[in-house]
């Protein structure tokens, strides 16, 4: 797929090896190793890669073979270097391959770096794969110039969990299948070996079965929500287009494979006994309810669709998984479990004659009963059961496992219990939170969850015996994508924090300290620009503050970054900057109008993306959607507009709760009319009776307006605005602009709507307030 960032010139490749190597042997840089090994000795002088470098391997081997193959092809991809496979000896280097005569730890490897040879030993496929990749990051190119080499030195390694993984949602949003093979190229990369990867849910059902063709038929596909795709029409149909897609099992016995030879283990996930709304909309014969969905639905949330707990649902379930067990070759298999509203099962009849027969006196006691009943089923087939801690209910059979979701309480209860349990706590390992508060974020959940905070995430609490930590196979990430619409943002939102994930799953913590991964890092972002990986550049994005003075020719800015590594240089030409550009080392003072450029470095070598600021004359009067504050975080969100269809949309920050923008003390001296620049979403939310919560004003014109409250929000009100229509195939976004009463000096706005019922939610784009005479800025 095409690079989502800017690429870096190849010859930045030289941080792999922290470029300085030198001539002299007897200095031994610190490879910039991710992640970071549990033994390595420096060794004196470098191993020389050219063209007379081949990778040699035991005649016959063909998983060796394997293996050397895929080492020369990541060196190719890097460097631009073809490395021969040979069995023969000859005069050249040689990187060796070779089967180690010692059975180690599962996946460990030893990594011998010479001046004229590099051997990498392994026990296991899995092993000689790791080894290869460690010995992959080691190439560098020597002193800027085309020589490549690795680091003499001697590595034994072997990872500290099992489980090493990244949940990847298709259901919500379908992922090509080339791109789930790239993803799962990119997780080996870090050495994480399992693919949680989510299936089903409402919204979809993307895996074919072909006892049941209605699955893919039917619950592959859903209308979006909103105008533009309800006014989408398919001239074959008659219908709004339909959205999404499906694998066929060709397809998944392809990337299957794929995941096997690259040393991934992929763990489907089946959604049971609710967020089964897709599937039930297909098959609501077995719908526990009576009035199951009629089509496939496009909000997101909670509902309260669950499948019947009557004998011939179970066949239907069992002859699913008899397909996915069929297809999945590995011992798991996860069935969700989470969120399961109970209320169908309380009123409906066979659900009741069900707990009567079971002798249950609550419908929560149906869960623990369905979760046993697939459970045998899968234990009876050679498989373990996997599901978020909602399943650890008395009964459950003993080889199951507890995915720890709502904190770290899930895990401690369920190694407690000697059940086998993996970490993946929200908010710090869900990675639909953003990672920094850049305007440039990809749309999804406003809660910052940084690489640092992933990084320091402790998987292994105080609290926590020596006996349940035998019981914790590991952690992993999850992408939900309800707000990550595509690929390129999926690679953003996941990496480098799957970076971050790989070294607390694989480094022994005594080497795990988040300074010196942050010194590793732009080697690593310097691999990802030479494979072409998405991936998010907060940690080392510029950000800019600007204050500005009443009166005064000049603003005051100051730039910084997440992360105290490198310097930041700068640009007011318009030009890129780089490293010889003046480098920031306190508060600027600028006349407007000026533009800003600016982005952080290590050296030479780029961290970031250029960022670029633009300081006007009237920039204090102006915020975007991003920079205004919102008035509450219940369900704080940052949301993409429906439309257009193709192109770019906007992306609206609001609580969906309370929506509700705060103008922070705005200089009132000389304004007298407002402007914004507003767009709406559809309230496509099942979030029960919070839904009623929501306050709107009552507005007094057709399509509402845009209110302005003094100081606070339930200040007096100095401005009305009357919004014009929106249209489902004009603009997505309209500009209004209103008089505000005269005020003096600075104060706080509150900004809200009044407006004709919640769905479409009314959002602002940005707001700017206007001097007299002054005009409307349109972009």
């Amino acid at each position: 797929m095409r690079n989502f960032v800017s690429s870096f010139p190849l010859m930045l490749l030289v941080v792999l090896l922290l470029s300085t190597m030198v001539a002299s042997a007897a200095e031994t840089p610190s490879p910039s190793l991710i992640p970071k090994p549990a033994s390595l000795e420096p060794g004196r002088g470098a191993f020389i890669v050219d063209a007379a470098t081949a990778i040699r391997i035991r005649p016959g081997d063909t998983e060796l073979k394997a293996v050397a193959d895929y080492l020369g092809d990541l060196v190719f991809r890097s460097h631009g270097l073809r490395l021969p496979v040979t069995t023969q000896r000859g005069q050249g280097s040689v990187i060796e391959l070779r089967h180690a005569t010692r059975a180690g730890k599962p996946e460990s490897y030893r990594l011998d770096v010479g001046r004229k040879s590099a051997r990498i030993s392994a026990h296991s496929r899995e092993g000689m794969l790791h080894g290869a990749r460690t010995f992959w990051q080691l190439i560098g190119r020597v002193d800027g110039k085309e020589t490549l080499a690795a680091p003499a030195l001697r590595i034994v390694d072997a990872p500290r969990f099992a489980w090493r993984g990244i949940m990847l949602d298709s259901a919500r949003h379908y992922q090509s299948p080339e791109f789930i093979r790239s993803y799962i190229d990119w997780m080996a990369l870090h050495k994480l070996n399992v693919l949680h990867w989510h299936l089903t849910d409402d919204q979809a059902w993307r895996l074919e079965i072909k006892k049941y063709p209605r699955l893919t038929d039917i619950a592959a596909w859903r209308v979006p929500a909103g105008r533009a795709a309800a006014a989408n029409i398919d001239p074959a149909t008659g219908q709004p287009h339909r959205y999404g897609g499906f694998y066929s099992q060709d397809e998944v016995r392809a990337i299957v494979a794929h995941a096997s030879a690259r040393g991934v283990r992929i763990v489907p996930e089946i959604e049971m006994p609710g967020h089964a709304s897709a599937p039930l909309a297909a098959y609501p014969q077995f719908a526990a309810s009576t009035q199951p969905p009629k089509d496939v639905p496009a909000d997101w949330g909670i509902y309260s669709h669950v499948y019947a707990v009557d004998d011939a649902t179970f066949d239907f379930l069992e002859g699913v998984l008899d397909e996915v067990m069929a297809l999945f070759p590995d011992e798991w298999i996860h069935i969700g479990g989470d969120e399961v509203e109970k209320h169908e099962w309380a009123e409906s009849p066979q659900a009741q004659a069900r707990m009567r027969e079971l002798g249950l006196t609550e419908p929560k006691g149906l869960q623990g009963y369905f979760t046993q009943r697939i459970g045998r089923y899968l234990q009876a087939h050679g498989r373990r059961l996997v599901g978020w801690d909602e399943i650890l209910e008395p009964g459950l059979a003993d080889n199951a496992i507890v995915m720890s979701w709502r904190g770290v309480e899930g895990a401690m209860a369920a190694t407690a219990k000697g059940y086998d349990s993996v970490l993946s706590p929200w908010p710090t390992l869900y990675f639909d939170n953003r990672q920094g508060s850049g305007g440039d974020e990809p749309p999804g959940r406003l809660r910052t969850i940084s690489l640092e905070d992933v990084y320091r995430f402790d998987p292994l609490p105080d609290t926590m015996t020596t006996e349940q930590a035998k019981h914790l196979l590991g952690v992993q990430g999850n992408v939900w994508t309800e707000h990550i619409r595509t690929e390129p943002r999926v690679g953003w939102m996941t990496f480098p924090r799957a970076a971050a994930i790989a070294e607390m799953g694989w480094s022994q913590p005594e080497h795990r300290d988040w300074n010196d991964f942050l010194k590793r890092l732009p080697g690593q972002f310097a691999r990802y620009d030479a494979l072409g990986i998405p991936y998010a550049d907060s940690i080392f994005a510029v950000q800019m503050k600007s204050q500005y003075q009443a009166g005064a020719a000049q603003v005051n800015v100051t730039l910084s970054t997440q992360a105290a590594l490198g310097d930041i240089h700068y640009t007011l030409d318009g030009s890129a900057p780089d490293a010889e550009s003046p480098r920031y080392s306190g508060a600027l003072k600028l006349t407007p109008p000026s533009q800003l450029h600016a982005a952080a470095f290590v050296g030479t070598q780029r961290l970031s993306r250029p960022r670029a600021f633009v300081l006007s004359a009237n920039a204090s009067l102006r915020r975007s959607s991003a920079e205004l504050k919102l008035c509450s975080e219940d369900i704080a969100l940052g949301l993409e507009d429906e439309a257009p269809l193709i192109g770019t949309r906007a992306i609206f920050h609001l609580d969906i709760q309370n929506p509700c923008w705060i103008f922070e003390q705005a200089n009132l001296d000389g304004i007298d009319r407002i402007a914004a620049m507003t767009g709406d979403v559809p309230f496509n939310f099942q979030i029960g009776e919070a839904t009623k919560k929501i306050k709107l004003a009552t507005p007094e014109t057709d399509h509402g307006e845009l209110l302005v409250h003094l100081d606070r929000c339930d200040g007096p009100l100095i401005a009305r605005v009357p919004l014009p229509a929106l249209s489902a195939t004009g603009p997505a976004t309209v500009l209004s602009a209103g008089a505000l009463q005269s005020q003096h000096g600075h104060h706080d706005l509150c900004l809200r709507f009044a407006q004709h019922g919640i769905d479409p939610m009314l959002a602002i784009d940005w707001v700017q307030l206007l001097p007299a005479e002054a005009p409307t800025e349109a972009n």
